[in-house]
């Protein structure tokens, strides 16, 4: 996500830092690489114009001319300006009891697995959520929504078969609530391939008649300005209340999230980057602003953290890593833990300054997948002590994982290299400085 703004970004920024004093020109040189770099992250035209007037017109104050860091200066302005671009401060949902929570948007942009998604979100807060099945068009997606309440442990009211009337759909839904004692309730709706009459008619029927406190549209972001245009047309449609930007994983320009909330004025809530139910997170304007600058994001790296570690069992870690008693259970173990919190190009992407590296880094989540199946290969006893895994027991170990005996040795090795330095500080120490210069991972996570 952002990576390619981001790079250009930090290019532009890093070309800045080397003038001793900012004059006009090169104030105006680097503001048209980054109007260049915006365009090609499919940003908006009159979004990518104005956000440059506003950073000029910063950026030739006297202050910044004279400034003893200019090129810092800088920077601090395009924080801010993106910031301000994206919303501001984060925009909260209205959840006053018993909240109503519709969610809209077009076929093929996650609005169910979104919906399953935010009252997972809602669940960790200790709100009680509800799921209630309104798409009467896509039969699977009543038996979809299903699931994944289930996966969840969420109730989710699915309507008689047969039924075609949305607003009576949502009147037994209601009388089904009242029995369910929940205080959310998220609404998935039907979408269509395009922003049809009969779909606008149906949604603004559904609205009408339930007055929810958030209207959210869920909008494919790697569709790029198309996604900007439909969220203005929902928009005028049925009044949204805040975007919720899906697949920014799989976008690497990040125009949309950039042009949304300038074209549509309507705040954007939440993203999601990966197709797992614990992958929503709210959308805070000034740490994603963080993140396109290559600042990261350690606050939300933290929370991540914070959801998914046990401290005790971090404690237990600590100390054996200190005694240099790593093992094949402590790889798998963090392996899990790296998983829980998105995967490590998410993490290396929250972490400042590993943004810019992680383009020649590259994560290979395929290798990851098959160093863990190399780990599940192992009996008890040769996770927890490797130094025994010999000959014939790596070739078992290769046959059972799908791998050769080749990547079997090497993640031995890996894991020695490991064991060693963590009885040595000094050693510890230039294995973060390795692996913060973008050479590899330990165990064969980069390439």
């Amino acid at each position: 996500m952002f990576s390619q703004l981001s790079d250009s970004l930090q290019d532009t920024f890093k070309k800045l830092r080397g003038h001793g004093k900012l004059s006009e020109k090169n104030i105006s040189d680097a503001l048209r690489e980054v109007r260049l770099a915006l365009l090609e992250a499919d940003v908006e035209f009159s979004v990518a114009k104005d956000f440059i007037a506003r950073v000029k017109d910063k950026a030739l104050g006297e202050s910044v001319l004279r400034s003893v860091t200019p090129g810092q200066q800088m920077v601090k302005i395009f924080q801010d300006e993106l910031t301000e671009l994206l919303g501001g401060d984060a925009a909260l949902l209205e959840l006053n009891p018993p909240a109503r929570i519709l969610m809209v948007g077009l076929n093929g942009a996650g609005k169910t697995t979104t919906s399953a998604k935010l009252a997972l979100h809602l669940k960790k807060q200790g709100r009680r959520p509800l799921l209630v099945a309104c798409d009467l068009v896509r039969p699977a997606a009543i038996e979809q929504l299903a699931t994944l309440g289930s996966e969840i442990d969420v109730p989710v009211f699915r309507p008689e078969p047969g039924s075609t009337d949305v607003v009576k759909t949502a009147k037994e839904a209601l009388a089904w609530v009242e029995e369910q004692n929940g205080t959310a309730v998220i609404f998935d709706t039907a979408g269509r391939q395009e922003v049809e009459a009969d779909l606008v008619a149906e949604l603004k029927n559904l609205r009408d008649y339930l007055q929810p406190n958030e209207v959210l549209l869920v909008a494919d972001a790697a569709t790029g300005q198309q996604a900007v245009n439909v969220a203005g047309r929902f928009d005028d449609a049925v009044g949204v209340t805040g975007i919720v930007l899906t697949k920014l994983d799989g976008d690497a320009r990040g125009g949309a999230a950039l042009s949304m909330r300038a074209v549509t004025r309507q705040p954007i809530k939440f993203i999601g980057e990966g197709e797992k139910l614990d992958q929503l997170e709210a959308f805070v304007p000034d740490r994603m602003a963080g993140r396109i600058l290559g600042m990261g994001d350690v606050v939300g790296l933290v929370e991540k953290a914070a959801e998914v570690v046990d401290e005790d069992e971090a404690r237990k870690m600590a100390k054996k890593l200190q005694k240099g008693g790593f093992d094949f259970n402590d790889l798998l173990s963090q392996m899990k833990m790296m998983n829980k919190m998105g995967g490590m190009q998410d993490l290396m992407g929250k972490i400042p300054g590993m943004g810019k590296k992680m383009g020649s880094m590259q994560v290979d989540e395929r290798r990851m997948k098959q160093m863990e199946a190399i780990i599940l290969s192992m009996t008890t006893e040769e996770r927890g002590r490797p130094e025994i895994i010999k000959g014939r027991r790596r070739q078992r170990i290769a046959r059972g994982s799908g791998t050769s005996v080749t990547q079997v040795n090497g993640l031995l090795k890996q894991v020695s290299v490991m064991r060693k330095m963590m009885k040595s500080k000094g050693k510890m120490k230039a294995l973060m400085s390795q692996m913060g210069g973008g050479k590899g991972l330990p165990g064969g996570f980069g390439t």
